[in-house]
C-alpha cells in the first residue's frame, strides 16, 4: 500500500480533533485568537456580543435571569435542536434556587468557573468554553450556553435533542437473514450503533468539522493496533485538504476522498449497515460518518467487496458461495450480453444454430432498424423506467416500472419495432443487473455496457474482448487508499481468496486479509474446526 503523507500545513478552518475535545458542541473552528475571540466578564457585553453575530434569527433564544435570584446570566440555545423540557425543567430550575449561592462562589473569575462545574446540574456534562466562536458553534450543534456575570468565559451544557428518524430497516441493503436496522441521520446515533456490535476500548472516534457554512460534523472510526496507522493517517490528510462551503451527504464527500474520481467504478464502498461496517472495522478499514447522512463510506474498496452481501455470512458456506458465483455470472452478463447479441446476429451468424437462426430471421424480418439501434432503442426505454419507477411514489412506482415494461414491450414487438428476442436479452439484462447488491457498482456496470454494445456492433466478437481487456486493465489501474482494486487476484493473496469469489467456512478464514490490517495475529483460533465428539469408549 502507498499512502501519502504531507507537512504542509492545514489552511482549512477546521482540525481533526479528539473525542474528549471535539464533541457536539466541543472545539471545532480553529481561527486566530484576538480580544473579540474570547469573552469577558461583563455579561452584557457578552450578550450583545451574541446578538450582533446570530442577528435576527428567530429561532436562537436569550433567556436572561439572576443566579440564585442575585448575580445575573444568561442562556442561549437553538430552539427545536434543544431539549427545552431539560432546559426549563431542570438547569434552569436549578439554577434560580435561592441557596445556589451559599455552594458557590459569589465573587468573580476563574473560583465562579470551578464552583459552577462542581455543582450537580440535571445535564449530562458541563464543559468551559472561553472562546466565542466555539460557543457560537456549540449553539447551533444544540447545546446550552451558560453566561454569568463576572464570569470570564461560558458554560456549555449537553442538551442537544436533534429530532430525527428511528432505527429501522436499511432500505439500500435488504438481507432475509440478518440485522435488520440500518444507520439514520443523526451521527451519535450511528455511532451509538458501531458501538453496540463493537464494545472495545480500541475503537477510537475522531471528529472533525467541514464546510464553511454548514459546519457538517464527521466521524473517522478505526480499531487502533488493527487498522494501519498509515491508513487514518491518510484520510487526516485527504479531509484536511477539503475547503467548501457545505457537506449535506456523505456522497459529497466520497468524490474528494476518491484516488480517481473519474472512473465509473466506485472506489469507496457507502453502507447503510452498521453490521457490514463494523466487518469492515474488524478487518482494518476505516469508516467515515456524515452527519445528516444515513450512508458511511468504508475504506480501502476492492472489487469484490461489490459482488458480496453481509447475509453471505450468516448463511451456510455452499449456498452463500454459490450465490456470489451467481452475482460474478451476473456481473458478467450485464456487461456483454448485449454486445453478445449484436456481434453475433451482424458477423457471426454461424456459431447460431441452423434452428435458431432461422427463428432470429424470421423474427428480424419486420424490423426495420439494424440491430445496433434495436438495442440502444430497448436499453435507454428500460433505464427510463427504471428511474420512473425509483423517482415515483412506491405504489405508483413499481406499477410503473413492471407493467410498464410488459406493456411497452409487447406494444414495441406488436408495431414491428423490435424483435421479441431482443426483449429477451434486454429484460435478462435488466434483472441480472438487479443480482449485484451495491446500487452505485450497478449503475459502473449498467454504464459500461453501452461501450461493449457499439464495440460489438462495429468489429463483432474482437470488439467485445477487446472492451474486456481494456476494462480489466483499467480495473487494474485503480486504487482506494493506495490499495489495489484487484485485490486478491492482483496482487494475489491466497488468504484473500479465501473469501473472494466463495467464502470458506468461518474456522478457515483464520487470517485477516492484508488489505489493511496492521495485526497479524489470528482472527479465528486455528483449533475450532468443529467436529463430533470421541467415542463413549475412548478418553
Amino acid at each position: 500500500m502507498h499512502y501519502r503523507h504531507s507537512k504542509k500545513t492545514n489552511r482549512r478552518n477546521t482540525r481533526v480533533s479528539s473525542p474528549q475535545n471535539n464533541r457536539p458542541g466541543g472545539p471545532a473552528i480553529s481561527q486566530t485568537r484576538n480580544n473579540r475571540d474570547l469573552f469577558s466578564p461583563d455579561l452584557s457585553g457578552n450578550l450583545s456580543q451574541l446578538r450582533t453575530i446570530f442577528g435576527p434569527a428567530a429561532d436562537i433564544t436569550f433567556k436572561e435571569f439572576c443566579l440564585g435570584g442575585q448575580v445575573p446570566a444568561g442562556l442561549i440555545f437553538l430552539a427545536g435542536a434543544t431539549n427545552t423540557r431539560v432546559i426549563e425543567e431542570s438547569l434552569l430550575k436549578s439554577l434560580l434556587q435561592p441557596d445556589i449561592l451559599t455552594a458557590t462562589n459569589t465573587g468573580t473569575g476563574a473560583g465562579l468557573t470551578e464552583q459552577l462545574l462542581q455543582l450537580s446540574l440535571p445535564v449530562t456534562e458541563i464543559i468551559p468554553c472561553p472562546e466565542v466562536p466555539k460557543a457560537v458553534q456549540a449553539v447551533l450543534d444544540g447545546q446550552a450556553l451558560l453566561l454569568v456575570q463576572g464570569m470570564p468565559n461560558a458554560l456549555v451544557a449537553e442538551t442537544a435533542d436533534w429530532q430525527g428518524r428511528q432505527v429501522g430497516e436499511p432500505l439500500a441493503e435488504t438481507v432475509i437473514r440478518g440485522p435488520q436496522e440500518g444507520f439514520t441521520e443523526t451521527l451519535t446515533r450511528n455511532i451509538t450503533l458501531l458501538r453496540r456490535k463493537i464494545k472495545s476500548p480500541q475503537l477510537k472516534v475522531e471528529t472533525l468539522r467541514l464546510g464553511r457554512y454548514s459546519g457538517t460534523q464527521l466521524a473517522l472510526l478505526f480499531i487502533e493496533g488493527l487498522t494501519d496507522p498509515r491508513l487514518p493517517a491518510e484520510a487526516r490528510f485527504r479531509l484536511g485538504k477539503i475547503e467548501i462551503d457545505g457537506i449535506l451527504d456523505s456522497g459529497m464527500l466520497q468524490e474528494f476522498l476518491c484516488d480517481n474520481p473519474y472512473t465509473l467504478f466506485p472506489t469507496i464502498t457507502p453502507v447503510e449497515r452498521p453490521d457490514t461496517v463494523a466487518a469492515g472495522l474488524l478487518e482494518g478499514r476505516i469508516a467515515i460518518l456524515v452527519d445528516g447522512s444515513p450512508f458511511a463510506l468504508v475504506v480501502p474498496t476492492v472489487l469484490t467487496d461489490f459482488l458480496q452481501s453481509s447475509e453471505d455470512y450468516y448463511a451456510c458456506p455452499i449456498p452463500a458461495s454459490l450465490l456470489r458465483l451467481l452475482r460474478w455470472v451476473s456481473f458478467l452478463l450485464v456487461l456483454t450480453l448485449p454486445a453478445l447479441y449484436v456481434a453475433i446476429t451482424t458477423f457471426h451468424q454461424e456459431l447460431v444454430p441452423t434452428t435458431l437462426l432461422i427463428s432470429l430471421a424470421a423474427q428480424r424480418e419486420t424490423v426495420p432498424y439494424p440491430a445496433l439501434v434495436e438495442v440502444i432503442l430497448m436499453e435507454i426505454t428500460f433505464e427510463v423506467l427504471r428511474e420512473a419507477g425509483i423517482r415515483l411514489p412506491r405504489p405508483a412506482g413499481q406499477a410503473v416500472s413492471i407493467v410498464g415494461a410488459l406493456v411497452i414491450g409487447q406494444a414495441a414487438v406488436n408495431a414491428g419495432l423490435v424483435s421479441p428476442a431482443m426483449v429477451i436479452i434486454v429484460s435478462l439484462t435488466g434483472i441480472t443487473s438487479f443480482v449485484i447488491p451495491h446500487f452505485n457498482f450497478s449503475i459502473a456496470a449498467r454504464t459500461a455496457r453501452f461501450p461493449m454494445i457499439f464495440l460489438g456492433a462495429t468489429l463483432g466478437l474482437f470488439g467485445v474482448v477487446l472492451g474486456l481487456t481494456f476494462l480489466l486493465v483499467h480495473l487494474a489501474s485503480l486504487r482506494s487508499f493506495g490499495v489495489p482494486y484487484l485485490y486478491p487476484f492482483g496482487p494475489l493473496d491466497l488468504t484473500g481468496l479465501k473469501d473472494a469469489p466463495v467464502r470458506f467456512p468461518w474456522f478457515m478464514l483464520t487470517k485477516r486479509p492484508r488489505l489493511a490490517a496492521e495485526n497479524k495475529t489470528f482472527r479465528v483460533s486455528p483449533g475450532d474446526r468443529p467436529a463430533p465428539p470421541p467415542p463413549k469408549n475412548k478418553p
